[in-house]
């Protein structure tokens, strides 16, 4: 089977001077192996620069993730840069994490960020994210890129684009960097060639004006010099948090952290694992059997470049059982604004956030301490926005997402699992010191609010039928949306890409309040709450189950959680979603 014509063109493109001798070597090896497929992927279009920047598989290829599409996207934020700040110096930061190509990725992005002029502040090895997200603002720059591809499979990669304020780019920022990027459609547009007296590395200072930031959130060291001796297995899971995150825990005051050594080592090969997420448990099992062997009391663990946080916790019958995002997000929440009221340190001009996918019992517990609660489109950009149109007027704690990610305090913009261990550590010795496990703390903490039960289905739909099939499904719950969803009537749609909420109950309409986003959501009688979300950057759709059930004592925890799982297990057949 011979190449397409357009491919086969831009194929011959890539195998001319342009380009360098290995990446030429290994097309023609493809070539003469007849991986007609294989080329077709890499070369059938150019790797989309998104909202956030790029992701994909590595290789060469103009739908690969390599040094050529990552430089022209560098090419065109610099473009934007001097057009956005003219006659300034003009700065950035430059941070990577432990996958394959990640250093020299970052040395890639630096070299062509300072051949157009740029100043660059490059990280001397790999770091956090978060701290990529302190950096910028630390150090004045006007951005900032961040070389990972978070907790995808160890074939990707991936460049994360932040601007002056620390957070992810948004609009219009965004979309006018996109319009630049595609401006670049000849690799001779791009500027390769490094201005070395303009590249100034990082590295410990940096460290430590962001540790210090982070033990300023401690809310309790009393209890933590108690029990500075809790028993704590951390896993970084090959990725960066090992730079950051035993050196919070001690600044904390903990002395009894046990990392797992076999994934202390960062390795973009992930050797112990089929993917570096601490959303999965068979990631966290070699963690959960050292905390078995140390009767430890807590389990912490971060994806490769430490923004998502995971935690196991021993159960009543002395198992080990792993946290999903909710959970963790409510529990720290709940500590700390707990924590802050009993030390009088809550402000009337306090306030938190959690996006709509996230259960609403954070919104619950906001109230409860009579802390302002925000709620956001799904992602950490928009949380941080919120950070930054709020700042000088109202004062942000702490929010969160159900993807694991959270962030406490406002001198990051992005998730930050570095801080959220360090807290989560103390949420488990404050805990201790009264008796009780963080297992114990969940079960009061339901009882005390109600049971929520969240879960999440991910239906895969590849090629351009499944984009179709995806467009199809959106389309279907909007013209003939549900009357009842598992004997529960519809009584609220909330459409966030026309921007509309209606009650089905009075006829009434009423504003969003957010930017158009392509999610619908349904909220049953009994408080349930169903969302269809389409992904943004894979060909998947995402529904996200949320129930309530009402619990009078912890005794009955377990049985209320089993019943809060068939409820939702009744919903998702109803819907008929496979």
């Amino acid at each position: 089977m011979a190449l397409a014509p357009d491919i086969q063109q831009k194929v011959n493109a890539w195998l001319t001077p342009a380009y360098d001798a290995d990446t030429q070597a290994a097309i023609r090896a493809q070539l003469d192996a007849g991986q007609d497929d294989a080329l077709t992927d890499a070369f059938y279009r150019t790797l989309e620069f998104g909202t956030g920047g790029l992701r994909g598989v590595m290789g060469p290829g103009s739908n690969r993730m390599n040094r050529y599409t990552l430089g022209m996207a560098t090419q065109g934020l610099c473009n934007y840069l001097l057009q956005s700040f003219p006659d300034q110096e003009v700065k950035v930061a430059i941070a990577h994490d432990s996958r394959n190509n990640s250093p020299e990725f970052a040395r890639i992005a630096a070299g062509i960020f300072s051949a157009n002029g740029i100043t660059v502040y490059l990280f001397d090895s790999l770091r956090p994210t978060p701290e990529l997200s302190f950096a910028i603002r630390q150090l004045g720059c006007q951005s900032g890129c961040v070389i990972t591809a978070s907790h995808n499979p160890k074939e990707y990669n991936g460049y994360k684009v932040y601007w002056n304020d620390g957070a992810q780019v948004v609009s219009p920022h965004d979309t006018n960097i996109i319009e630049e990027v595609n401006k670049i459609t000849d690799i001779n547009e791009v500027k390769f060639t490094a201005v070395d007296t303009l590249i100034h590395l990082i590295g410990h200072d940096v460290d430590d004006q962001y540790l210090t930031e982070v033990q300023k959130l401690s809310v309790d060291p009393a209890a933590i010099k108690q029990q500075h001796d809790l028993k704590i297995v951390y896993t970084p899971l090959h990725g960066s948090g090992i730079t950051l995150v035993p050196g919070a825990l001690q600044r904390f005051g903990f002395d009894n952290v046990h990392v797992v050594q076999a994934q202390a080592t960062p390795d973009g090969n992930f050797p112990t694992v089929q993917s570096p997420n601490p959303e999965e448990k068979s990631a966290m099992q070699m963690a959960l059997d050292l905390a078995q062997e140390l009767d430890a009391d807590i389990v912490l663990a971060t994806d490769p470049d430490a923004d998502r946080v995971g935690l196991g916790v021993k159960n009543d019958k002395g198992e080990w059982v792993l946290l999903n995002g909710n959970q963790t997000a409510a529990l720290l929440t709940n500590y700390l604004l707990g924590a802050r009221h009993r030390a009088g340190k809550l402000a009337p001009n306090d306030f938190m956030v959690y996006t709509i996918v996230t259960s609403d019992i954070l919104g619950d517990i906001a109230r409860h301490y009579q802390v302002k609660s925000y709620n956001t489109l799904t992602g950490f950009k928009y949380i941080a926005g919120l950070i930054r149109d709020l700042a000088g007027e109202e004062n942000y704690l702490c929010g969160g997402e159900e993807s694991y990610g959270y962030l406490i305090g406002d001198f990051v913009r992005d998730k930050d699992a570095v801080s959220a261990c360090a807290l989560a550590a103390e949420m488990a010795a404050v805990a201790k010191g009264q008796g009780r496990t963080l297992y114990e703390e969940l079960a009061l903490m339901y009882a005390q609010f109600g049971l929520y039960q969240e879960d999440l289905i991910s239906l895969t739909k590849k090629g351009q039928r499944g984009a179709e099939e995806i467009q199809e499904m959106m389309a279907g719950l909007r013209q003939s949306p549900p009357a009842t969803i598992a004997g529960q009537p519809v009584v609220e749609i909330r459409d966030y890409k026309t921007g509309k909420i209606r009650d089905l109950r009075t006829g009434i309409a009423t504003e969003t309040g957010m930017e158009s986003s392509n999610v619908l959501q349904f909220i049953l009688e009994d408080g349930s709450k169903i969302s269809a979300r389409p992904s943004g950057t894979e060909p998947k759709i995402k529904f996200y189950f949320s129930v309530r059930h009402p619990l009078k004592s912890v005794v009955d925890f377990e049985l209320a959680q089993r019943q809060a799982k068939e409820k939702i297990q009744a919903i998702i057949d109803d819907m008929q979603l496979k």
